[in-house]
């Protein structure tokens, strides 16, 4: 079949919850990808933030092929090489002290919610807890993570939430204190608000939140799903703050493309949940952990978070170059390998150019570029990719 009829068989069977570029993707090498007619595209979203090791790994692919010929599944019954030792891996690299596998962001999410409110039960006995949210954070699409997302369009449609969650205005120490009261079990944030628009949280900001959690025992839950793993420059985003947390959700580059999430707990957290709490049919199977655990072992040996904070900050200082360049773009935001480029109107058609043009970049938010790069990128690859975004900038963004 040719590149139009993948399209309509597609749109005839999936569920039209997405607004797919008209485009196959087929294969990957690297930092490129290449659709089904063979067009190269220079990828600078890492399918948001999941492929940091790039495309086409060949220790990463053979550390899988190996699992799937040993083992891909077996129940949470019983223990594997590859989960103990995703497990160890993992919790040394958040200085956590217990992991819960999952399948995604939302699960892990999901489950960092039911972690603070089973903590906040055995503490007191009471089963009506709440938790502050950021507005404009962004958690995930099922119900509970939904809950604790501050966008309304997520929300609205699927009413009535999950309660006993209320919002705060992120970086605003003042809306935080406003809303504890005795009810209050966690705080939810991103250190730096993906979805949001490429927002950091201020250190004063984050000092804060750490002396009410601390003074009124309250939870402090970083979601790292998108901001963790080495896309800032240290392996969790929290690590740029003298805090930690009490629970971590992370996922997408975790596994560097198999689904797998993961929620952690810290000192306070690490028993309150009993057998029978939580659980999970695929989560944390043999395959996925075999994933994670290589993962881990090649963000070693490539010194992976030196070439976040090397090219990362080559990256930053050609964005803010073009951010001089064009009176369209009103701020350039970010650090490390997640950056965004806030426009004066929304870039639905300059990430359209781009595409044609053999840039994948994407949006956050009505008017802001994201670049969400494989975190192998050279100083060349960055080159690359402005020349192609200041192409596209002047024809359309000026």
């Amino acid at each position: 079949m040719n590149t139009q009829e993948y399209i309509d068989l597609g749109d005839e069977y999936f569920i039209s919850t997405y607004n797919r570029h008209k485009i196959v993707l087929d294969k990957g090498e690297g930092v490129y990808l290449y659709d089904h007619s063979g067009k190269k595209y220079l990828d600078f979203a890492s399918g948001i933030g999941v492929f940091a090791l790039g495309y086409g790994n060949q220790e990463y692919n053979d550390a899988l092929k190996a699992q799937i010929d040993n083992l891909i599944h077996a129940s949470n019954y019983y223990y594997t090489v590859p989960a103990v030792t995703a497990a160890q891996k993992l919790c040394k690299a958040a200085e956590m002290k217990r992991v819960f596998f999952t399948n995604s962001g939302a699960e892990a999410v999901e489950g960092a919610i039911k972690l603070a409110r089973k903590y906040a039960f055995n503490k007191d006995g009471i089963a009506d807890h709440e938790i502050i949210a950021m507005k404009h954070a962004f958690h995930g699409r099922t119900l509970g993570a939904l809950s604790v997302t501050g966008t309304p369009k997520y929300q609205t449609p699927f009413n009535p939430m999950p309660g006993g969650v209320c919002f705060a205005e992120y970086n605003n120490l003042d809306s935080v204190k406003e809303l504890v009261n005795d009810k209050t079990c966690a705080i939810i944030l991103e250190c730096v608000q993906g979805e949001g628009g490429i927002h950091l949280a201020d250190r004063d900001f984050m000092e804060g939140i750490k002396k009410i959690c601390m003074e009124k025992d309250i939870l402090l839950i970083c979601d790292e799903i998108q901001c963790g793993m080495g896309r800032t420059g240290k392996m969790f985003a929290y690590m740029h703050y003298d805090l930690k947390p009490d629970i971590v959700t992370v996922a997408k580059a975790l596994g560097c493309g198999v689904p797998v999430g993961a929620f952690l707990a810290g000192e306070k957290t690490q028993d309150s949940m009993k057998a029978g709490d939580h659980g999970s049919t695929y989560g944390g199977n043999p395959l996925v952990t075999a994933a994670v655990s290589k993962v881990f072992d090649l963000f070693e040996s490539y010194d992976i978070l030196n070439n976040v904070n090397v090219v990362g900050g080559y990256l930053a200082e050609k964005l803010d170059e073009t951010a001089v360049k064009y009176g369209s773009i009103l701020e350039r935001r970010g650090i490390g390998m997640m950056q965004g480029l806030e426009f004066d109107r929304p870039v639905d058609k300059l990430v359209s150019m781009a595409l044609k043009e053999g840039l994948i970049i994407i949006s956050a938010g009505p008017n802001t570029v994201r670049f969400l790069p494989p975190l192998i990128i050279t100083n060349e690859d960055v080159d690359s990719m402005i020349f192609i975004l200041e192409k596209c900038i002047e024809s359309c963004m000026v």
